[in-house]
């Protein structure tokens, strides 16, 4: 953890334990931190190796690769990996994928058809409600669908 840093600084000038008390931090936490640190920069290193080689597919791929696609790459190639963390790595250097689609639409106008007449000529005002009713036919549900 981050705080324990400020203890392993101080620690040639000031007892661990009188840091700790003063701090109001747990002691056996700060030694668990200590005695793991060479785990965490194990880990850190291999996570550092990682982003490197998704930075390389990525780059390979003209940036159009995402996580998902990035991932199988790397368990093709042998990699024991999941997406998330494949995705967490992107997120955290800032590697982002493209998206190469085209936008579809999935209703057309039929340009052929004629429009619908107009059967209260443009005139929305009613003497009382309920009289007339306007609107688009996709805002009104019906029972038919």
């Amino acid at each position: 953890m981050i705080r324990f840093h400020f203890v392993d600084e101080h620690r040639s000038a000031h007892r661990v334990k009188r840091m700790c008390d003063v701090l109001g931090w747990d002691r056996s936490g700060y030694y668990a931190w200590h005695q793991n640190k060479e785990a965490r920069q194990e880990k850190a290193d291999a996570e550092e190796g990682l982003a490197c080689r998704i930075r390389e597919i990525h780059t390979d791929s003209r940036g159009a690769y995402g996580a998902l696609r990035i991932t199988r790459k790397l368990r093709d190639q042998g990699h024991v990996v999941n997406r998330k963390r494949v995705a967490r790595i992107m997120r955290e250097r800032e590697i982002v994928g493209i998206t190469r689609r085209k936008s579809r639409s999935l209703t057309r106008q039929d340009r052929t058809a004629p429009p619908a007449p107009d059967l209260i000529l443009r005139d929305f005002t009613a003497p009382m409600p309920g009289l007339k009713f306007v609107g688009d036919i996709t805002y009104l549900p019906t029972a038919e669908g």
